[in-house]
């Protein structure tokens, strides 16, 4: 399992930035700094290169909303992290 860690720029030492979980070869779990799921990125090869698909989780409804596809991991996950 990788754990990547981004930094979060001004957050103070108590609080943990995002991070993504790898679950798998295609499929990251992105956790909030207080230890929450706030939803997943899914990679699919395509053709034309690897897109990232960013699901966010909506714990009251107990599903995911699709966010949007992305060429690049980062833009997938930054728009879980920012959103």
């Amino acid at each position: 399992m990788t754990v990547l860690d981004f930094p979060s720029g001004g957050a103070s030492a108590t609080r943990r930035s995002p991070s993504a979980v790898q679950l798998h070869d295609s499929l990251w779990r992105v956790v909030r700094g207080d230890g929450s799921v706030a939803g997943y990125v899914e990679k699919d090869s395509t053709p034309a290169g690897d897109r990232f698909r960013a699901k966010r989780f909506l714990p009251t409804q107990r599903r995911f909303s699709p966010v949007g596809e992305f060429w690049r991991f980062d833009d997938a996950f930054d728009c879980l992290r920012f959103g």
